[in-house]
């Protein structure tokens, strides 16, 4: 007999980058003795990478196995009916002590063909920004790939990009063929399609501690460009307190930014699962069996069959996301 669901937490999953800084341990309070560390996946079903269970009865197992047993109970009946026993978002904290690689990601379709996978429609919320820094986000110009096949060939690539300085609270909506890259001094946090498949185009001739360059994958990256994308990357959204003000919607996820100060209900009527991700301060999820908080830094999963919850806190702010 199946035990009942309850609001979940997973055990992060963290990686070593070569641009990775401290802020992940110091800020988020993530538990390693790495220097280096560039990512915390906080929900995972990527292979190899997939999540685990930290919390209440089902602890121990793994995204793969709580999806495979609650089916719809977890996903809502139309997401488990669209993607089976697959996961359908990844979301990750991201710290860039340096600037990441110039890239983008490919579509659903070339994604599928080439690698068996999704593609990678993704958002950022800035948590935390050094003075001045920026994120590359999409052409400062108007652009054809006779353009930027020649400045990526006189190495003049940086002079055709759009820098965006950046601060807590910016939010980017990067669609799949749109060029980007997260300047250091950011750490975000990244919503996105379950994918890890990159087009690295420009990694500002950096080389590893065996003076090795990165891989490049401009080949594939020049079919996957959407030169004709429109200026339509930052997003603007309310911060109206205790209601969720919607910050994105897309046929992949709904993204909503939430500033509880008093104790609010839910009402789950999307036929999906919820997450919640404190990007500030903590908040008590309650339900009518369990309640589990949350602080920044954490992630946390409500089932789909969960129709009714608790939000409290005096001073939190929660990245709400529904499929």
């Amino acid at each position: 007999m199946k035990q009942k669901l309850y609001p979940i937490k997973f055990k992060p999953i963290l990686k070593d980058k070569i641009w990775g800084g401290e802020k992940l341990s110091k800020l988020l309070s993530k538990d390693t003795t790495l220097t280096n560390v560039g990512e915390s996946w906080e929900i995972s079903d990527v292979e190899g990478d997939t999540s685990v269970i930290t919390n209440g009865h089902l602890k121990g197992q793994s995204l793969k196995e709580l999806l495979e047993t609650y089916k719809g109970e977890l996903l809502g009946a139309y997401n488990y009916k669209t993607f089976g026993n697959k996961f359908p978002l990844l979301i990750k904290f991201i710290d860039a002590k340096e600037d990441l690689s110039i890239q983008l990601h490919p579509n659903d379709e070339l994604a599928a063909k080439r690698h068996n996978s999704f593609g990678k429609t993704e958002m950022w919320y800035v948590m935390q920004a050094d003075d001045d820094a920026n994120l590359i986000v999409g052409f400062n110009q108007d652009m054809t790939p006779e353009t930027y096949l020649k400045h990526l060939e006189d190495k003049t690539l940086t002079q055709i990009l759009n820098f965006d300085k950046v601060k807590t609270g910016d939010t980017y909506f990067i669609e799949v063929g749109r060029v980007h890259a997260i300047g250091a001094g950011v750490l975000l946090a990244e919503i996105q399609q379950t994918s890890d498949i990159t087009y690295r185009v420009y990694d500002w001739d950096r080389v590893d501690d065996q003076g090795n360059e990165r891989e490049l994958h401009n080949d594939l990256a020049l079919d996957a460009f959407n030169f004709e994308m429109e200026d339509n990357f930052r997003v603007d959204y309310d911060t109206d307190k205790n209601t969720s003000n919607k910050m994105v919607a897309c046929p992949y996820f709904t993204t909503s930014f939430l500033h509880v100060t008093e104790s609010i209900l839910k009402l789950n009527t999307k036929d999906s699962f919820f997450i919640y991700i404190c990007v500030e301060g903590e908040a008590l999820i309650v339900t009518e069996y369990t309640s589990e908080l949350i602080k920044q830094g954490e992630t946390i999963l409500i089932p789909a069959e969960i129709e009714t919850y608790k939000i409290t806190s005096t001073n939190a702010k929660l990245l709400e996301v529904y499929v």
